[in-house]
């Protein structure tokens, strides 16, 4: 196989290995299992949701939102959403989610959106954080979306 061909780079198998419900998981030996320090995964979740939380605070970002989807849906616990005042604040406050992640000891989550900046998604396994410019936000509107009460059993239409 030729280059771009899906050989793997040197020193990526890792990064083609992990998927995204391992993204919260401590990078630091000692929060991992086997050791007397591990945290529970419904703390490891609150703890980086704080940290999430913390980090956009601390970005200025605007309008912050957190959503619990527990029982929505599959695709994570949590879903935060803020927004930033251009393309130039939503990326820097995405860039600074990742490195204060990485501090708090969990891996790199993964990104979406980053070149243009309109809106970014970042899937931290439990965790799914959009940050979007207040003009994109509006458009979505994933708040009223997630947040809007599901009838029980199946919707008839006609």
């Amino acid at each position: 196989m030729g280059a771009g061909m899906g050989a793997a780079r040197p020193g990526h198998e890792r990064e083609r290995t992990s998927n995204l419900t391992t993204a919260l998981r401590p990078r630091h030996p000692a929060m991992r299992a086997g050791s007397k320090a591990v945290r529970p995964k419904d703390s490891a979740g609150a703890d980086a949701l704080k940290v999430i939380l913390h980090s956009l605070d601390e970005s200025k970002a605007e309008d912050t939102v957190t959503i619990n989807i527990i029982g929505k849906s599959s695709l994570g616990d949590y879903m935060v959403v803020a927004s930033g005042r251009s393309q130039r604040h939503v990326g820097a406050i995405a860039d600074r989610l990742i490195e204060d992640l990485k501090t708090g000891g969990y891996e790199s989550p993964r990104v979406e959106g980053m070149p243009h900046c309109d809106w970014v998604l970042l899937d931290a396994g439990d965790i799914i954080v959009h940050v979007f410019r207040p003009e994109v936000r509006s458009f979505y509107n994933l708040e009223k979306m997630w947040t809007a009460d599901h009838p029980i059993g199946p919707v008839l239409t006609g």
